[in-house]
């Protein structure tokens, strides 16, 4: 053990094997409950489940939703078997009525159904590429059916004694094919000719399942029967390579997982075991109380595997999807994609954002375990391939072989020579150089390790912080992250967690000065060791530091960053996307897809560093970063200066008017808004500016920006409150132009233009209202109104027209019609005088008098006296009267 990790003389090691579990989260992502599953698949490209009962019906599930998306009834007998042809758009079913049928998934329309055997149609396999398909059946027999030539029997294959349960491609070579039979035997044959190729014996019973290897380059298939036990096959020396017992009841299905190095076998026992592709070790197995297992498919591409049992259909997720990468400094990329590491260099490469890197990958080596996590240290001289329990660490450049040893986990510090792992729940040891340094035994049981500026152990729902020099406790913070990530600086530390994350900041003289000072320190740790900066409620799928700033990718499908508590969106993502690392010089961000796909965005670090100095305060320093910035970046700035509340720097930096303008208005900058105004006019911005002007008191301005927004009824307010008579007419004007009437109406009313209010009534079809206006301000013209009434009501009701009278017919009916008259003359002689509307508060009484009285007065007077009296001078009296009588009210008011 004291030797593990030490390197040769030559700089490689060699390696011995550990007996460690290969770790695999395994997640349920459908369970439903229904008849007997007799066959399940896969849709490469929808998450669908197709499930085929033993009651002759097929569902199709989403194992995304849980829903089932479609049902049919297929026959009144079994169905064993059930495949998806994506290419066109097709499901295939084989039934116990010996009939194959062929739907379209999209329409369920049936597009075929043929007798293809003389007994029960046991297994259907699809050709990967040509129009292909095989079947297998209880008549012994396998068939070769060739859709392009209207489903013709383009061959037989006759050999095996007893049932033919089960027919496989093989996916290294498709001309050929395993079929597997209750005689006992598995048989592997071509498609050019009609006699088998060989015969694998072993199996004690009937032979149930057989299935090939997909991944690597070992010849395997794999094949299991009624006698309990699963055999692993070479067929190129057609020799039992190894035998998997541990089930207690017939092997009814057997599946070569795609993309994992791993093999599931279910059987009647109701167990479904995961196997050890390389060791055949058993690393799992799964009850999930459903009876009997059926069947089981996997999806190249993905971890999701399809269980099919007597009681329903359950789908899982096996491991984890995300691709397995790491770049360094200078912009290499490591990927680890099952066993293969290659390397992609993606300098020098141009692309747009979001479009895939035209890079072709370079093998580097086919790694001895299967790697499960891979990682740079933090000058990126090594890197470090984790699984199977264990690791490996390589020079990066080479990529030699340096250390190895046995590892649950694996860490890197911030030191680049330094690194922890942890054995066990009770054991992590540290090294320095590859050289064992410490063995710390944490008081309590750990479930994980992270790396960094600390060393962090996590125990239940509680993560400690130990320094790394002698594993003094730091601090306990009460979080479970599934990922901590510390800034290069070692100042910012970022906990994700599953539903959050928490940014904090490593306050290291604080932990320093309380070590030096021999403080006890308890179960939580030194005090304020962190300061909590911000908690962003948000899924983040990966993140990185880039400085002080953090990036990250969330489930929500959104490229983000945050500096100072504030989030931008640099873009959203189509599809899952992965951070692998940031290159400076490039100013790019570079993410890998589930495929292995590279694509990248550009994110100029003197954007991050200008936002940095701002949340540092340091604006001399924000100040000489400016000028390095394009200016197509000033708005992304300026919007983070507002959101930081500096608002007069937004200001100055912005180039967008819209958002200049709003600054300029929030800031109460009218004439800085009026500026932007004019360079880029708009009718809601000249609005805005002249409402705030308004409130301001900028009288000017604010007509100005009314008139320029065409605002009628802010016009309207405006002259009427300062008393602008020339504005009034000519804003009665502009609303006639426009065809605001009721504005033209009251401004020309205020003017007191009787016949133009007439005018517009009538221009209205208003003539009613006309005549009654004129009853009351302009009786001289009342007959010409109502005769225009009568002609108008004339067409609709003639007696309802006639039924109105005309003031010129029947004077006697309109009561005081004589003194209207004379009191419409009177004002006709005297106009109206204008007056500043300060002037207001002196003739408030004004809109006491009453001039029909006056008339009547003046009738009055001129019947006692003989002479023409003056009507100018009772006027006066009458409001010296008015005045007076006035003066005495608001006496008696005082009085009281």
């Amino acid at each position: 053990g004291a030797a593990l990790g030490q390197s040769s003389s030559r700089g490689e090691c060699e390696r011995v094997p550990f007996a460690m579990p290969l770790r695999l989260d395994i997640k349920r992502k459908l369970s439903s409950r229904s008849d007997r599953v007799k066959s399940v698949d896969l849709h490469p490209a929808e998450p669908w489940v197709l499930a085929a009962m033993y009651n002759g019906h097929c569902f199709l599930w989403n194992y995304n939703t849980q829903a089932l998306v479609k049902s049919f009834e297929v026959s009144d007998q079994p169905v064993r078997a059930g495949k998806f042809v994506a290419r066109k758009q097709w499901i295939l079913v084989g039934s116990d009525d010996m009939q194959i049928r062929v739907y379209n998934y999209n329409t369920m329309e049936k597009v075929k159904v043929f007798e293809a055997h003389s007994d029960y149609i046991r297994c259907i396999a699809v050709h990967p590429s040509q129009p292909l398909v095989l079947s297998s059946s209880d008549d012994m027999t396998i068939r070769l059916w060739d859709w392009d030539k209207a489903w013709a029997n383009t061959m037989t294959f006759e050999g095996h004694s007893h049932y033919v349960m089960m027919v496989a491609f093989n996916p290294k070579d498709t001309n050929t094919f395993a079929s597997a039979s209750l005689d006992r035997t598995i048989k592997v044959w071509g498609l050019a000719t009609l006699q088998p190729h060989f015969t694998l014996e072993g199996h004690e019973k009937g032979v149930n399942c057989v299935e090939y290897f997909a991944g690597g380059d070992r010849p395997y298939l794999v094949s299991g029967a009624d006698d309990n036990s699963i055999k692993v096959w070479d067929y190129q020396t057609k020799q039992c390579v190894q035998t998997l017992e541990g089930h207690t009841h017939n092997v009814a299905s057997v599946c070569c997982h795609p993309e994992l190095p791993i093999i599931l076998s279910g059987s009647e026992d109701g167990t479904v075991r995961v196997w050890h592709a390389n060791t055949f070790r058993l690393e799992h197995t799964l009850n999930y109380a459903y009876e009997r297992c059926w069947s089981i498919a996997a999806l190249k591409g993905t971890n999701n595997v399809a269980l099919g049992y007597d009681e329903g259909t359950v789908c899982i997720q096996l491991g984890n999807e995300e691709p397995i990468a790491s770049m360094d400094a200078s912009g290499k990329i490591i990927l680890a994609r099952h066993n293969e590491i290659s390397v992609v260099d993606i300098r020098k490469t141009e692309a747009a954002d979001g479009e895939r890197l035209a890079v072709a990958s370079k093998e580097l080596d086919v790694c001895e375990i299967y790697p499960q996590w891979l990682s740079h240290n933090s000058n990126g001289r090594f890197a470090v391939v984790t699984g199977d329990g264990e690791y490996i660490i390589y020079t990066a450049l080479a990529w030699r072989k340096k250390s190895f040893g046995s590892a649950l986990d694996f860490v890197w510090a911030l030191d680049s020579g330094e690194y922890a792992v942890r054995e066990g729940p009770t054991v992590v040891k540290l090294f320095k150089n590859f050289k064992e340094t410490r063995t710390f035994k944490p008081p309590f049981s750990s479930d994980a390790i992270y790396g960094g500026a600390l060393l962090g152990v996590r125990s239940g729902e509680v993560t400690f912080f130990f320094d790394w020099a002698e594993c003094r406790l730091v601090r306990r913070v009460d979080v479970t992250p599934k990922e901590v990530k510390w800034s290069e600086s070692g100042e910012l530390v970022c906990l994700v967690c599953e539903e959050s994350i928490f940014l904090l900041r490593y306050k290291r003289e604080v932990a320093a000065a309380a070590f030096e000072r021999g403080d006890a320190v308890g179960e939580e740790g030194v005090d304020d060791a962190f300061e909590l900066v911000h908690e962003i409620s948000e899924q983040v799928r990966t993140c990185i530091w880039v400085g002080e700033c953090l990036l990250y990718t969330s489930i929500s499908g959104r490229l983000n960053y945050t500096v100072g508590g504030e989030v931008v969106t640099l873009q959203h993502l189509d599809r899952p996307l992965y951070i692998v690392g940031y290159v400076p010089k490039e100013n790019r961000v570079y993410l890998v897809d589930r495929d292995y796909s590279i694509v990248s965005y550009q994110l100029l670090l003197s954007v991050l560093e200008y936002q940095t100095a701002v949340v540092r305060r340091d604006f001399g320093a924000a100040n000489s970063i400016l000028s390095t910035v394009p200016l197509s970046e000033h708005n992304r700035i300026a919007r983070f200066l507002e959101a930081q509340g500096f608002k007069e720097e937004a200001l100055a930096v912005a180039t967008d008017p819209e958002h200049q303008f709003e600054l300029a208005i929030t800031l109460g900058k009218l004439r800085r808004a009026h500026e932007i105004t004019v360079s880029q006019p708009s009718e809601a911005r000249w609005k805005q500016l002249g409402d705030l002007a308004l409130v301001s008191s900028e009288l000017a301005l604010a007509e100005e920006c009314l008139v320029r927004a065409a605002d009628l009824p802010g016009l309207l307010l405006l002259y009427s409150s300062t008393g602008h008579a020339e504005g009034m007419e000519k804003l009665a004007a502009l609303a006639k132009l426009k065809g605001k009437l009721n504005i033209a109406f009251i401004a020309s009313f205020l003017r007191g233009q009787a016949g133009e209010c007439l005018e517009l009534l009538l221009g209205a079809g208003r003539a009613p209202e006309a005549a009654f206006f004129a009853r009351t301000y302009a009786p001289s013209e009342m007959s010409r109104m109502v005769n225009l009434w009568k002609e108008s009501m004339r067409a609709v009701n003639p007696k309802a027209a006639d039924s109105i009278a005309d003031p010129a017919d029947y004077p006697n009916l309109f009561d005081g019609l004589e003194h209207a008259l004379l009191a419409e003359q009177w004002l006709a002689q005297h106009s109206l005088a204008d007056a500043d509307a300060a002037l207001y508060p002196e003739h408030v009484s004004d809109n006491e008098s009453d001039l029909i009285e006056h008339m009547k007065l003046l009738a009055l007077q001129s019947e006692q006296e003989p002479e023409q009296p003056d009507a100018d001078a009772i006027m006066a009296d009458y409001s010296e009267a008015q005045a007076a009588m006035a003066a005495e009210q608001e006496a008696a008011e005082a009085a009281e």
